[in-house]
């Protein structure tokens, strides 16, 4: 990784794209390394996690999570998903975060050297293009080792700096929990720190 010791540096997780990305590699991402991780590579100004959540439920099985998360270290942001109906009749839920993340992206540039973007999302290419007017680098981690990517090729061009996630496996990585695909799974709200991004089938707007 090409950090520098002492710049400003802030992480920005698009947690359901993250979770995709890691699943399909084989592995699931155990947060309190991934923090230690880019805490060691320099000033690590702010580490945002951004995801939706199903709060018309009376219980969310990703709860778990961002409460831990919340308590440490990480900056979260998330907001309720919504629920719709396709055009086969079946029930889906839309929870896209792209815009608070680039908000939040846009008004942090001025304060960091260097962004890490965790996410493959090719709309995230504009956003990338305009931090580094700002004079911001910027890294992006996902993989091109999945089949097919998880990155788009747009976005990995327009970085500067791209980290392949399944080079991290060894420093971040865990275990894959064995819940079946599609299921969602289910925390013990003692053990925040065995969490992952419950799989839920959240569609992302147009």
């Amino acid at each position: 990784m090409t950090f520098y010791s002492d710049e400003r540096i802030a992480l920005f997780i698009d947690g359901s794209n993250l979770y995709a990305s890691g699943r399909a590699l084989g592995f699931d991402i155990d947060y309190k390394k991934l923090l230690s991780d880019f805490t060691a590579q320099g000033r690590l100004v702010r580490a945002f996690y951004y995801t939706a959540l199903m709060e018309e439920q009376d219980y969310s099985p990703i709860r778990p999570l961002v409460d831990w998360l919340d308590y440490n270290g990480y900056t979260m942001v998330t907001k309720p998903t919504k629920e719709f109906t396709d055009a086969t009749g079946r029930r889906k839920l839309k929870g896209n975060m792209d815009i608070e993340l680039a908000i939040d992206m846009m008004e942090l540039s001025s304060h960091i050297d260097h962004a890490v973007l965790f996410s493959g999302d090719g709309d995230f290419r504009s956003l990338v293009e305009a931090v580094q007017r700002k004079g911001v680098r910027v890294t992006v981690v996902s993989t091109v080792k999945s089949n097919p990517p998880m990155i788009a090729d747009e976005l990995r061009r327009q970085a500067d700096f791209f980290i392949e996630l399944k080079t991290l496996q060894s420093k971040v990585g865990r275990a894959v929990s064995p819940n079946l695909p599609g299921q969602v799974e289910e925390y013990d709200d003692d053990d925040y720190e065995d969490t992952d991004e419950p799989f839920v089938d959240v569609e992302k707007s147009a």
